[in-house]
């Protein structure tokens, strides 16, 4: 039997969605405005152009872009063609991008204007990157003329190659820091997404008549496999923008009717203390998500009365798992504020000891999961996967407590991950870095509370005997060497670091030491 009868893959899903309402608007980007039918067309296209410059199934090939049509095209084009998508961050340095390029062996990295130089740049460090295509964002830009246009290859009129990609092949490797220094290519199944994206759609409530705002970086896959993939699946109309401020969000929310949109907390923060807050035509919205860290209740109250038509939820989860895990519904926002809900359709979840054992309700765990939106394991990297999966769940590094109700809460990470505004930070990486000043004799990298990034990046230092560093050469050495969501927002200088008897450092009793770092400073 040919197994294309019963293909179901990223593609497919693009396909199936313009062939039921070809004529209905899918982007909005700027001035561009595609139906279903324009972009299953364009993607098509796509496809064969990247497939005569040489792009296979199960080439890696790389994104490094802002949110734009352009980006939401060559997604579902290199989905058609079996190859694989590697998003990368556009704040990391060039030694950070080309580090993911040569693990990935990517072969083509796809960029836009603004980023042209830094693309440039890492695909110059030793990596495996032969071509460089040009990405049209959502203003206006001038092609890069050393670059493949992204316009030439979607004129292509050659057939589509029969690649006849499968659900169980490789979709795309995304990179998530962890505590170690070198980030982790979470390689994730077509049949995992589209897993996940059915939990999406049934638990988050994403539908056909949304219009949802896509405002947060589509690398990232939250915004691209939370909310992106499955409005797509489902038909929505999408409003694409690469600017996640207030003076460009509340205007588009207004002009646009937008319905539906995912920001974590910061952003929602930002909505609030806006001067055009009050003044906007907000009467639409109506589905508000949230999560990649903890909403303070006092804003949920907030939300609560000043945008009282909105329902809100809270979705957690991490890359490995597609990313969605949990989620917290409308309806227990306020009854349950600071939890991460329960497992959502596709997933089972538990929170263990070290024996793989429940944890009593109230008692600490770790949460682990088993779920089809898994992924397969860490690219080149078999011992970090076997770790991950050890016992036969996936161990997520995220310490929570459990109540009699079955709601989860995340009290703390295992792995010291730091979570700033939206994004990761492992703080070994940071502090390595710090390292590398030679008047640094111990450094220890926290998270500490903070009223707009929710938490935020600060060292505590020990400097050496005889020498001398101030917080401004401290600063001046990170935003060197590091993306600048990753330079510490505080500096704490002190004459030891706490440790236990065997001298394992005490970072707990740091974060509850500084807890008030940012209430006083």
């Amino acid at each position: 039997m040919n197994p294309n009868i019963h293909r179901q893959t990223l593609g497919d899903l693009l396909h199936r969605s313009a062939a039921r309402t070809p004529n209905k608007l899918a982007i909005v980007c700027g001035e561009t405005r595609w139906t279903y039918a324009e972009l299953d067309r364009i993607s098509e296209r796509l496809a064969a152009g990247l497939a005569q410059r040489g792009v296979t199934k199960g080439k890696c090939v790389a994104i490094l872009a802002r949110n734009s049509h352009a980006f939401a095209a060559m997604r579902f084009a290199l989905a058609r063609l079996g190859a694989v998508l590697v998003p990368i961050n556009f704040m990391l340095k060039a030694e950070e991008v080309a580090y993911i390029l040569r693990h990935a062996g990517a072969t083509m990295l796809a960029t836009d204007s603004a980023l042209a130089t830094l693309a440039r740049a890492a695909a110059a460090l030793d990596t495996t990157v032969r071509d460089l295509v040009w990405l049209p964002a959502e203003d206006p830009s001038e092609p890069q003329a050393d670059m493949i246009g992204f316009n030439i290859l979607a004129a292509c009129s050659a057939a589509l190659p029969d690649v006849a990609p499968c659900g169980n092949d490789l979709a795309q490797i995304v990179y998530t820091s962890g505590t170690e220094s070198s980030p982790k290519g979470a390689m994730l199944t077509h049949d995992a997404v589209l897993w996940q994206y059915v939990s999406c759609i049934v638990d988050a409530g994403i539908a056909q008549d949304d219009v949802m705002l896509h405002a947060l970086p589509l690398y990232h896959c939250a915004q691209l496999d939370v909310f992106f993939g499955p409005s797509i699946y489902v038909g929505a109309t999408n409003v694409i923008t690469a600017r996640p401020v207030p003076d460009n969000l509340l205007p588009l929310i207004a002009r646009h009717g937008i319905s539906s949109f995912f920001a974590p907390p910061t952003v929602w923060i930002s909505l609030l203390r806006s001067p055009l807050f009050d003044a906007t035509d907000l009467s639409r919205l109506c589905k508000g998500y949230y999560g990649a860290s903890i909403m303070p209740v006092e804003v949920l109250r907030e939300l609560a009365q000043r945008l009282p038509n909105v329902r809100l939820w809270n979705l957690y989860g991490q890359t490995e798992i597609a990313p969605l895990a949990t989620m917290l519904g409308p309806e227990d926002q306020l009854r349950k504020p600071g939890s991460c809900g329960r497992a959502v359709l596709n997933v089972e979840t538990r929170v263990v000891d070290d024996a793989m054992r429940d944890v009593a309700p109230g008692e600490v765990g770790e949460i682990v999961h088993r779920s089809p939106h898994l992924m397969l394991g860490y690219f080149h990297d078999d011992e970090r996967t076997a770790a991950a999966f050890e016992g036969g769940w996936f161990h997520s590094g995220d310490l929570a407590t459990v109540d009699d109700e079955g709601y989860i809460t995340v009290v703390d990470r295992k792995k010291d991950m730091i979570k700033t505004g939206g994004e990761n930070v492992a703080s070994r990486e940071v502090e390595e870095a710090l390292y590398r000043l030679p008047q640094v004799s111990e450094v220890a990298v926290i998270g500490v509370p903070h009223p707009y990034w929710v938490e935020a990046v600060v060292a505590v230092v020990v400097v050496k005997s005889g020498h001398s560093l101030t917080e401004p050469q401290l600063l001046v050495h990170c935003k060197a060497t590091l993306a600048s969501f990753k330079v510490p927002k505080g500096v704490i200088f002190v004459d030891a670091l706490p440790k236990t008897p065997s001298g394992k450092l005490l970072k707990r009793h740091l974060r509850e030491a500084h807890t008030a770092f940012f209430s006083v400073n």
